[in-house]
């Protein structure tokens, strides 16, 4: 949602930082393209004229003009206002849960914000922190919306309340209340009508229902490709409910990204979830830092380090790296590991994460690195036999040629992969001699889980994360459990480990 504002900032950034002095005229020229970049974004025009205000007065002051390295004191700058702008550096918002079950959810906004699918969304989440939980659908008006909650529902592990036709959405709050209450419900989800527009029916049955039901919390659920509309539609939903946060939908999208900057600043409602796919588990928390830092190609490794604890097969992580301490590296095991990384979200969605990357999009796009290839890839090794993809080498020009038809590929993808995969092995196989030695070793080179990170910021060009950032990167790996008996199977430079506690693959 980011990128094209990303992409003009990083070069902002990249002539600044051949200065060894800025001059006021360097800050006036650099706001002024700031200033560009962020209404190019739709970002509203309030908004910005009070984040260039305040950053250039920040960025004239004499701290900056003597530093050693002012380009950086400016990008820091900048992201201190972003991260206000969004919501300041504070813990992330959650949800209010009542200490007196059921906490009432409420859902508002308009139609076509995916506001259906954001509750069957939260419902998982919700189920996933052991919440008893029931949905409610209290849309009366559209086709089939009552059923496509009921479904979502079911996806989600959640209970959902049944339809009783020509009910008015008043009632179905009732009851749902009533049902929650005698059946020990924790969360109730009220899933309201929404229009194409706002207009006063549609905000006097919300105010009614809101009145009924006096939820803990009612999220605005706003399309966040609509750009000013988006904040708009905040503002006039705001006025007629007790609004307590915004959910913005399509964070996955191309789009320009201004209303989620804006939306916090004009309406002053905390941004707490962000939608960023089509899958049933595609919502996360907003974090103010971690979106600030996506936007200045700072990456979100702790995002990575998340979707790495929450579909990481540990069982299947133990043998891999049994095999891999034994020199074996099959084509089976190649299989996986592409599949893994498209559940993490896939090529593009894991190069996001990462500091730096940005940068390098043109040269990734250019060397053919996708979801598609990987598609591809895995597509060849189901082509094969169970004794192929155990004995690569047994591959003669005939063999080759059926598993090409059988994935849909010419020959000359099916051995490109099997280069691929043979330099792979060849790399195992040599970390793996000496007990694994090469492995404890790699570790060392890369820091045994201390790496400065310095010297990431260094090779990626952007700014280190912060002692706080780097705190709660730790504490999101603890439960990955610690390092195993080698002390090298940790990610570098965050201290944490990566296999279970005692876990040693090199024990016989």
């Amino acid at each position: 949602m980011f990128d094209a504002l990303t992409d003009r900032l990083s070069g902002v950034f990249d002539r600044l930082s051949g200065k060894g002095v800025l001059s006021e005229k360097d800050v006036a020229e650099v706001m002024r393209e700031i200033r560009v970049a962020l209404l190019e974004a739709d970002v509203a025009l309030p908004v910005v004229r009070d984040f260039i205000a305040k950053a250039t007065e920040a960025a004239t002051g004499e701290a900056v003009i003597r530093s050693v390295r002012p380009a950086d004191q400016v990008v820091k700058i900048t992201y201190d206002g972003l991260v206000e702008m969004l919501g300041g550096g504070k813990e992330p918002e959650g949800l209010n849960i009542s200490l007196n079950p059921p906490t009432v959810i409420l859902m508002a906004g308009l139609q076509g914000s995916g506001k259906t699918t954001t509750a069957g969304k939260l419902a998982l989440r919700l189920v996933k922190d052991r919440k008893k939980v029931l949905l409610a659908s209290l849309d009366t008006r559209r086709p089939a919306a009552m059923e496509q909650l009921g479904m979502l529902a079911e996806q989600a592990g959640a209970n959902f309340l049944p339809i009783v036709q020509g009910q008015a959405a008043p009632d179905i709050a009732r009851r749902a209340m009533q049902a929650a209450k005698l059946q020990g419900f924790d969360i109730l989800i009220l899933d309201t009508a929404g229009r194409t527009t706002v207009d006063e029916a549609m905000m006097s049955e919300a105010a009614e229902i809101a009145k009924i039901s006096n939820p803990s919390e009612t999220l605005l659920v706003a399309d966040a490709l609509t750009g000013q509309d988006a904040v708009r539609t905040a503002k006039a939903f705001h006025e007629r409910l007790p609004l307590t946060g915004l959910v913005l939908t399509r964070a996955d999208g191309d789009g320009r990204g201004g209303a989620a900057l804006s939306m916090r600043a004009v309406t002053g409602l905390p941004i707490k979830f962000l939608g960023v796919s089509e899958k049933i588990d595609g919502l996360d928390a907003f974090d103010a830092e971690r979106v600030a830092g996506r936007i200045l190609g700072r990456g979100d490794v702790v995002a990575l380090v998340e979707k790495a604890a929450q579909e990481l097969d540990m069982a299947q992580a133990e043998a891999t790296a049994r095999k891999l301490a034994k020199g074996q590296f099959d084509l089976d095991m190649m299989a996986d590991q592409l599949k893994q990384m498209k559940r993490m979200g896939g090529m593009e969605g894991m190069m996001g994460l990462l500091p730096g990357v940005q940068k390098m999009k043109k040269q990734i796009a250019e060397s053919g690195l996708n979801d598609k290839m990987f598609d591809r890839q895995v597509a060849i090794i189901s082509s094969m036999t169970k004794q192929e993809r155990k004995k690569p080498d047994i591959l003669a020009a005939s063999r080759k040629r059926r598993i090409a038809a059988g994935a849909g590929v010419d020959v000359a993808e099916v051995n490109r992969l099997l280069k691929q995969h043979r330099q792979m092995a060849d790399a195992f196989k040599a970390l793996s001699k000496n007990g694994g030695k090469g492995f404890g070793q790699m570790a060392k080179m890369l820091g045994g889980g201390n790496m400065d990170m310095g010297k990431i910021a260094q090779m990626t060009g952007q700014p280190a994360p912060t002692p706080e950032q780097i705190e709660e990167m730790q504490s999101k790996l603890k439960g990955l459990g610690g390092p195993g008996g080698t002390g090298g199977f940790k990610l570098p430079g965050l201290g944490g480990g990566g296999l279970p506690p005692g876990f040693n693959p090199f024990k016989k």
